[in-house]
């Protein structure tokens, strides 16, 4: 199988791993994180800048080009970098002790000049805790790092690159990995089958962008442009918030992430949206989201959400935001499939009968980084009916339920990843339901279409497990009585030759004087 990877071996990564891991002894990982992506971040846009630099300063005697005229950079979407935050500057100080005020002066120059990366950039290299020596290694390794792709003819090295820290930052981290990193199998998951072609895209709870990422990736891979989607989002944390805004900006996606972090329940940044696409991992089972302070507000069409456990709240706030013809795939804990606690069984009850719920996934366990319990894929839609434009077929009434729990290959022993196959199976089967034409049937044990009174026989449940049934085993031709009469005279030789065994033991134990009346 092709096993998915969160990068690519490009041949430098685990060097840049290596020093950027011997800097934890000086502080954690929620740190260095920071140290190395801002890093690779500033050479990323200085390569990006010096190559536009040198085509400008070939063509200046024949064109009339000025490679230090802003304007021609702007043109070509490329951040304008002043002569102080250049590579070129930074990478002859590397040995200095002063190596770390460089490189803050270099992001704070970077940000006067260009507005979008405001309040963005790390710049917190010249504190005396973090080892001036490391840094300048840090900085020399990345200074022969082939970002641009020019030498390797790699496709977007920078891309694979950030997707590699990102994930491994994620698995140094732990439980505090998974507010900024979801499983990249996951996240390709979820776009594979929605397929956001074009319009808004909108992921309240972004993290580090991938959802947006993995998007864009979509579009151009099937001969879209960049673009072609607009990109809304939103994150509470400030510094996965920054995190995400460079993520993006290297990869010239333009996004609406708001000013500043917010809160997506008490600071909806897009309060009017109506997106064609939404795309989430919210974090699982939150107790303490305030709850008791939003009874009363409009999202909550289906129910007051329980002040204890934010899922319910979450899935009503991505209702919230779909346009008349949107659909939302999002990850959520096994529990809201079934849970009856509190006001959440009626608010799924409310949301099935709605018929919202277009399909539902149970994934195997060990695909996230930070927590070892299984989730689910929920894909909810608020338009069913035949007519639609992009070729869907009348799904009213009918929900599809996938059971993916035994898909997956482990990759390491605490850790499971899903196959580029795993992924094109699974949202194959999807498009076959849901598209018109499409060759759809059950298949027990791992997939079935089911009715709204199907499933409000279940209770309202939203499992796979209770409608896909056993997997079909294939007849042997042998009939049941002889099956049963030649597995009885198997068991029954079995018994016998039990017996035999513990009389040996027996016998053995009475020789040494350890027998049923001991050894007096």
């Amino acid at each position: 199988m092709a096993r998915q990877n969160n990068g690519a071996n490009l041949g430098f990564e685990n060097k840049l791993w290596e020093m950027a891991d011997k800097m934890r002894g000086h502080m954690d990982s929620g740190e260095y994180k920071h140290v190395v992506l801002g890093l690779i971040f500033l050479k990323y846009i200085s390569d990006a800048f010096q190559a536009k630099y040198d085509a400008l300063a070939a063509t200046q005697e024949t064109e009339y080009t000025d490679p230090e005229d802003r304007d021609e950079y702007a043109a070509a979407n490329i951040f304008w970098v002043p002569k102080e935050a250049r590579w070129e500057k930074l990478q002859a100080e590397a040995k200095q002790p002063t190596i770390g005020k460089s490189i803050d002066d270099a992001m704070v120059a970077l940000e006067k000049e260009n507005p979008t990366l405001k309040a963005v950039l790390p710049k917190d290299y010249s504190r005396p805790a973090l080892d001036k020596h490391r840094l300048g290694e840090l900085v020399d390794i990345i200074g022969n790092i082939d970002l641009q792709g020019r030498k390797s003819g790699v496709k977007d090295p920078l891309g694979r690159v950030y997707e590699y820290f990102i994930g491994r930052f994620a698995a140094a981290e732990g439980k505090g990995g998974g507010e900024f990193y979801t499983p990249q199998c996951i996240v390709q998951l979820l776009v594979q089958m929605i397929e956001p072609y074009r319009g808004r895209v909108f992921d309240p709870c972004c993290g580090s962008g991938g959802m947006f990422v993995q998007s864009e990736r979509f579009v151009e891979e099937h001969g879209g442009r960049l673009g072609d989607i607009a990109v809304y989002g939103q994150e509470s944390n400030p510094t996965t918030w920054k995190l995400a805004k460079m993520n993006l900006a290297i990869r010239g996606i333009d996004a609406n992430l708001g000013q500043t972090q917010a809160d997506s329940f008490y600071n909806d940044l897009h309060k009017d949206l109506k997106a064609d696409t939404v795309l989430a991992n919210p974090p699982f089972n939150m107790s303490d989201w305030g709850g008791q302070r939003l009874k009363e507000d409009v999202r909550w069409k289906y129910g007051v959400p329980p002040v204890n456990n934010a899922n319910y709240a979450w899935i009503q706030h991505f209702i919230h935001h779909l346009g008349s013809t949107g659909i939302a795939g999002f990850v959520m804990a096994n529990g809201s499939m079934s849970t009856s606690t509190a006001s959440e069984g009626e608010i799924r009850r409310k949301i099935i009968e709605a018929d919202l719920v277009d399909c539902m996934i149970a994934l195997p366990g060990q695909l996230f980084y930070t927590t070892q319990i299984p989730v689910c894929l929920w894909f909810v839609t608020r338009s069913k009916t035949a007519g639609d434009k992009r070729g869907y077929r009348d799904r009213t009434g009918q929900t599809l339920f996938i059971d993916a729990r035994r898909m997956g290959t482990l990759v390491d022993r605490v850790h499971r990843e899903l196959s580029k196959e795993d992924i094109e199976a699974i949202a194959g089967i999807y498009h076959d339901w849901r598209n018109e034409g499409g060759d759809y049937e059950d298949k027990a044990g791992w997939w079935k279409s089911a009715a709204l009174e199907e499933i409000k026989g279940h209770g309202y449940v939203l499992t796979p497990g209770r409608y896909v049934g056993a997997e079909e085993v294939e007849d042997d031709g042998i009939p049941f009585e002889e099956k049963m009469a030649k597995l009885s005279a198997e068991l029954y030789a079995q018994f016998a030759k039990a017996e035999q065994l513990e009389a040996t033991i027996k016998k053995n134990l009475d020789h040494l004087g350890y027998g049923e009346n001991g050894n007096d």
